[in-house]
């Protein structure tokens, strides 16, 4: 009969951190039969970068080990990842060691050598604490699904979709912060499509993209005759999302004129149409997104601190994707299926080279700029294998290149990257300035310095 300490039929993924490889190598063999997912690294500081980039339920971790000791992996455990339990094993048992990594926040301590045995029932011991905290496994199957298509198993991305699934219990406003193109949107939908309202309509606006002039009547609606070219009585955006969710996108680009009114709004959960003095109720949820720094513009006063604190009660902060590890990877497989079916072809294969160059790749337009290319990959090339030298020039060049700025200064580093991203767009100004997320009016100013 198969061994069902661990829960064979729920795996869980387990990071091992010893120096010793002989040590990795027999938990490894002991514990991947069983279903689990085993990562093995031999120090912390690789441990610690695993940690950033994969959802992990159980840290097993040496005592000592060079440069980094496995105290210091159990505080920084407890102290970033709540979820994830720790056991510490060692071959220098003491009491006072033992009594050390519990109070530091241990879930178990294992004494070496270990038979098989004294190996998983410590496992499923720390394992049954963790079920009994009400934390699900993190395992491939838990983490592959995402809120409404969204793709990533990196632990930041687990965090995200974590967020969502708490933010859309509640009625709270929800500040979504991240760089352009990491997918603002997509988690506003999420949260509006697993809360109450989701039956009702989800508004999306660009503040960023409308005119400062038109942007009270497009959000709040107008009367017939109240400005010029006003012919007839409109509803605004604020109306159309009543019983549902209104999503301000760029937020940080409206004037401050404008903040008051939406200040107002969510204060006394109405609104009044351009050319009416008589206000009328709206029931609608706010989620805001930007991709700017919103505490910086307070302080240079050009946003309203009492509406920065209305805006941010639940805060979500979505990671660039130079720092979701594979993710990258899973995107490209994701939009490359999209696709080939859109296009109907088969979906291509890549070698490993081009996988490492993408992996590695610093992707300043973030998810947006990825699929942009896996599309233009899709289209321009021919064949069914894609390599490294079908990949735009600024990816090919990028390890002969990586340490080429170190004995420069940042303006000259600044210079050069935004000429390789204007390369990148083949010279679109608009989506430029869009991936180094400025202005038009600032790109210019920087491409004078060139």
């Amino acid at each position: 009969m198969p061994d069902e300490r661990c829960e064979p039929h729920k795996p869980v993924s387990i990071l091992v951190v010893d120096d010793s490889p002989d040590a990795l190598d027999l938990i490894r063999r002991h514990l991947e039969p069983l279903g689990h997912r085993v990562y093995t690294v031999s120090g912390v500081r690789e441990g610690v970068e695993l940690l950033e980039n994969a959802a992990v339920d159980l840290v097993i971790t040496d005592l000592k080990m060079p440069e980094i000791g496995g105290m210091e992996l159990v505080r920084h455990v407890r102290e970033n990842f709540k979820a994830t339990c720790v056991m510490m094993v060692t071959g220098y048992p003491t009491i006072d060691s033992a009594v050390e990594s519990v109070k530091l926040g241990a879930d178990e301590y294992l004494a070496k050598p270990f038979t098989k045995k004294e190996l998983l029932d410590a496992v499923e011991n720390v394992l049954k604490i963790r079920r009994e905290r009400g934390f699900e496994s993190a395992g491939d199957d838990a983490v592959a699904t995402a809120p409404d298509g969204m793709i990533g198993r990196s632990s930041a991305m687990a965090k995200v979709f974590s967020a969502i699934e708490k933010a859309a219990k509640v009625k709270a406003t929800v500040l979504i912060t991240g760089e352009s193109g990491t997918g603002k949107e997509l988690v506003a939908r999420a949260i509006h499509y697993r809360s109450p309202r989701a039956s009702h309509a989800f508004v999306p606006v660009n503040c960023g993209g409308i005119p400062e002039t038109l942007l009270e009547s497009e959000l709040f609606g107008h009367l017939k005759g109240a400005f010029t070219g006003a012919s007839e009585s409109r509803a605004g955006f604020f109306q159309t999302a009543d019983k549902g969710t209104i999503f301000l996108d760029e937020v940080s680009e409206t004037g401050v004129a404008m903040q008051v009114k939406l200040l107002r709004v969510l204060q006394e959960k109405e609104v009044c149409m351009v050319g009416s003095s008589k206000s009328q109720p709206v029931d609608v949820r706010i989620i805001a997104g930007t991709n700017k720094n919103l505490a910086n513009l307070i302080q240079v006063g050009r946003f309203r601190e009492d509406l920065y604190y209305r805006l941010n009660v639940i805060d979500i902060c979505l990671p660039p994707l130079r720092e979701r590890g594979d993710d990258a990877l899973l995107l490209v497989r994701h939009f490359s299926e999209k696709y080939a079916e859109e296009m109907g072809r088969d979906v291509p294969e890549y070698t490993d080279r081009s996988l490492d160059m993408l992996k590695k790749y610093a992707w300043p337009g973030n998810v947006r700029e990825l699929e942009n290319l896996v599309q233009r990959l899709m289209a321009m090339v021919d064949g069914d294998v894609i390599d490294s030298p079908d990949l735009p020039e600024t990816m090919r060049g990028q390890g002969l290149l990586q340490n080429t700025y170190l004995d420069r200064t940042l303006a000259e580093v600044e210079v050069e990257y935004v000429r390789r991203v204007l390369e990148h767009v083949r010279g679109n100004k608009t989506k430029a300035a869009e991936i180094l997320g400025i202005d038009r009016k600032t790109l210019r100013e920087k491409i004078k310095k060139r």
